[in-house]
């Protein structure tokens, strides 16, 4: 499928959920934005200074549509707050059928770079979660399109649920997550020109999810390096702190 039919069909199957889940009063909608002091994406600095990241999603009966992207309010790679990245995404989640502890995800990406030179790509990808201590996690992302390689996060986390709290529906939690990414061949010689699989990035990050009802203000913090020798060679910027706070709202 060519990059404008993929486009298309996520553009239309997120559009179509709109009024068949109204007609079953069933839908979620969700909108955010986050400011951080870096965009770092699987551990490569793609924006050196702050960023705001708008997105918007709607969901019916595990089916999400979103459309996010980033913006640079500074200028550092494109003019100030325009978009060098904008993502469309199409997910199924849901737990696997006769049992409630692990669940699956499967969706299709789209990213596209505009006010740059980069070639839009476009991914698919597949999930397994557990819902037990530190929730694990596997996602294996394959890019289709561009970079005809495989990304594979490995993930852990853990929320200390409302460490305070100001009635039932307001109180702010602690969630802290750890991650490691793992890349083949054809993925590091596109992005990094390393033809050889290698355990990427490491990243690890901590926030304060303030929830006010359906609003959340989350201040966060995080750290990634690149692990593997060649490909910290490869990039210009290997270990990366940032912060930031984020605003969502749902319904």
């Amino acid at each position: 499928m060519s990059r404008n039919g993929v486009l298309a069909c996520v553009a239309a199957m997120v559009l179509g959920t709109v009024p068949a889940a109204m007609a079953e009063d069933d839908v979620t909608f969700g909108v955010a934005a986050d400011f951080f002091s870096k965009y770092v994406w699987r551990g490569q600095n793609v924006v050196d200074d702050w960023v705001m990241q708008p997105s918007a999603s709607v969901g019916y009966k595990g089916f999400t549509g979103s459309i996010w992207a980033n913006s640079d309010i500074t200028g550092d790679v494109v003019d100030d707050w325009e978009f060098n990245e904008i993502d469309y995404a199409l997910d199924y989640s849901n737990a696997i059928p006769g049992q409630e502890t692990f669940g699956f995800s499967v969706g299709v990406i789209y990213y596209d770079f505009p006010n740059t030179d980069f070639e839009a790509t476009s991914e698919v990808y597949a999930g397994l979660s557990a819902d037990v201590f530190l929730s694990p996690a596997v996602k294996w992302f394959y890019d289709f399109d561009e970079a005809e390689g495989s990304y594979v996060q490995f993930s852990v986390g853990h929320t200390i649920e409302k460490v305070a709290s100001w009635g039932e529906d307001n109180y702010c939690d602690v969630a802290l997550g750890a991650s490691v990414g793992y890349a083949t061949d054809g993925y590091d010689d596109f992005y990094f020109g390393v033809d050889d699989g290698a355990f990427n990035d490491v990243t690890l990050s901590a926030g304060v999810p303030f929830c006010f009802g359906s609003l959340t203000i989350k201040p966060s913090i995080a750290y990634s390096m690149m692990i593997d020798d060649d490909v910290r060679e490869a990039t210009g910027k290997s270990d990366n702190f940032w912060g930031g706070v984020g605003l969502a709202y749902s319904f």
